[in-house]
């Protein structure tokens, strides 16, 4: 804007003499958010074990609104950075646990589609930026920037206020030996009775799922990457899978579009960058519902490759035409970026926060949470800070234009072959039986034909689980007579009862000596 360089400018100018941001100052104006996000990423994770993920939230919202009050007073640069920066910290613990929160107090059937709401909200968000932006530019004086930043307390206060409304999630009350009050806060969720069978079958598997990871070891940092089952083959996939959904390209698009179309010739940026959030918004929807039938490798996947083409295509196309082909060229970046962006907004902008909410186990899952969108906000920054630089030209600048895609395009190429490699399906079962899952089935690619089969509240209850084989203990001994079958395996396991207990088919069975006999067959 205008009016924004008018204020923050320091001398520099570009080459035809008109007061400019330079590069430099650009990049760590746009970067500086970012890193504030890594550090609130980091702090998220010991601060929602603490005091809980529902007050964290609340917590973290308060040290955004201190940014952006910073952010609306700046008159100068180096006080706009220090308000981005707080903002950025409130933004990062955000988006560790506002997923995280949606992971653990949804019902698995809509588990999926719920986390990707929290993107498609994102989407609405910069949409309502972008269409600000366009209404603010024109306007004299500081106003004109002003009022988009002071907007953001808008929505944090939305946040903050139903925050209030809402229970703290059952598992994290679970974890901190409170089962009364999980029990409470699953209730008020489901909307079921305290007593109803279904809450208080969810609410036993959930309690006897933490009690079995607790035997499995400890849940420090260091467990994250070599723990049991599987934690750091979990961890990995976490972080590989952020740090590629940033290395699509995507906030190469949301954070430099303007800038970028402009260069490419493009006459109305604004106005192209307002359209390409409507459509970041809309291909976010069919996300929503596909994210549950294709499953979460199915639809990374396509994504990826569809990224990849739209990009390498825009890439080539901007290598091979001439001078005089540059209006071609310009209308060829408007709709592959836009085919782009729907292959994004459809699989890789929500997916991605999908699965990294659900693969962890709930001893570990803010830890690992934190450490994985740590990850996707430092590549965030790098892409921020080093953009002007890697697109721009000049002395010290790559001058890439829009052969930045062939980079884009090559990471896109490996997000599928990590999805493929690394991904395991987890949609239709529920977080507790996701860790049976890493534990049963060795290979990602195998996933998609995985049936769970343990109850972690037989395991606790019995030492065993249906599909497992039983200790020595509970085979034959005399009294009721009690039987456990899988596929394989059939074992009787007895336990002394009272009589009145018995069912009438038992009782004559025990009258004719034949109480230790198996009828399982």
């Amino acid at each position: 804007m205008e009016s924004f360089k008018s204020q923050f400018n320091t001398g520099y100018r570009d080459d035809h003499g008109e007061l400019e941001i330079s590069p430099s100052q650009t990049s760590i104006i746009v970067a500086i958010l970012s890193a504030g996000t890594v550090a609130g990423a980091l702090f998220a994770a010991p601060l929602g074990d603490w005091i809980g993920r529902r007050i964290s939230i609340i917590g973290s919202i308060c040290v955004f609104s201190f940014g952006v009050i910073f952010q609306v007073c700046a008159d100068a640069i180096p006080m706009l950075l220090a308000g981005r920066f707080f903002a950025g910290v409130g933004v990062g613990s955000v988006s560790v646990l506002v997923p995280l929160y949606q992971s653990e107090m949804a019902p698995k059937w809509i588990r999926g589609t719920l986390v990707c709401a929290y993107q498609l909200s994102i989407t609405f968000g910069l949409l309502a930026a972008s269409i600000i932006n366009l209404i603010t530019q024109k306007m004299a004086g500081p106003a004109a920037y002003r009022i988009p930043m002071g907007l953001q307390l808008t929505w944090a206060c939305v946040l903050c206020l139903g925050l209030i409304v809402l229970p703290e999630t059952p598992r994290f009350l679970i974890k901190k030996g409170d089962k009364h009050a999980a029990g409470l806060a699953l209730s008020r969720l489901r909307r079921l009775d305290i007593t109803h069978p279904a809450l208080v079958e969810e609410l036993a598997e959930i309690e006897a799922n933490h009690d079995y990871e607790l035997a499995l070891g400890p849940a420090s940092y260091r467990d994250i990457f070599i723990g049991s089952p599987h934690l750091g083959r979990r961890t990995l996939t976490g972080c590989g899978l952020q740090m590629l959904q940033q290395l699509t390209g995507i906030n190469f698009i949301m954070y430099y579009g303007t800038t970028f179309f402009t260069s490419a010739g493009v006459s109305d940026p604004f106005l192209i960058s307002l359209v390409m959030n409507v459509i970041n918004v809309i291909s976010t929807i069919p996300g929503l519902f596909v994210v549950e039938t294709w499953g979460r490798r199915k639809l990374l996947i396509v994504g990826a490759l569809g990224m990849a083409c739209c990009q390498l295509i825009i890439a080539i196309f901007s290598t091979v035409a001439s001078d005089s082909q540059s209006q071609l060229v310009a209308k060829l970046l408007i709709v592959f970026v836009s085919l782009f962006v729907f292959f994004y907004a459809a699989s890789w902008g929500p997916v991605a926060w999908v699965v990294t909410s659900e693969i962890f186990p709930l001893k570990i899952r803010a830890k690992s949470m934190s450490v994985s969108t740590a990850s996707n906000w430092l590549l965030n920054f790098g892409i921020a800070y080093g953009t002007p630089f890697m697109v721009e030209e000049g002395t010290g600048y790559a001058a890439l234009g829009a052969k930045v895609f062939y980079v884009w395009g090559a990471f896109c190429i490996l997000a599928a072959i990590f999805v493929y490699g690394m991904i395991y399906e987890t949609s239709k079962i529920s977080l507790e039986q996701i860790d049976e899952m890493y534990e049963r089935v060795a290979f990602a690619w195998k996933s998609k034909d995985f049936e769970p089969s343990w109850s972690f509240q037989q395991l606790r209850d019995d030492g065993f689980a249906d599909s497992g084989i039983p200790p020595p203990e509970h085979e034959l001994q005399a009294s009721r007579t009690t039987t456990t079958t899988s596929e394989s395996v059939q074992t009787i396991h007895t336990e002394s009862s009272p009589s009145e207990s018995q069912s009438e088919e038992d009782k004559i069975i025990n009258e004719l000596g034949m109480g230790n006999v198996d009828f399982s067959y």
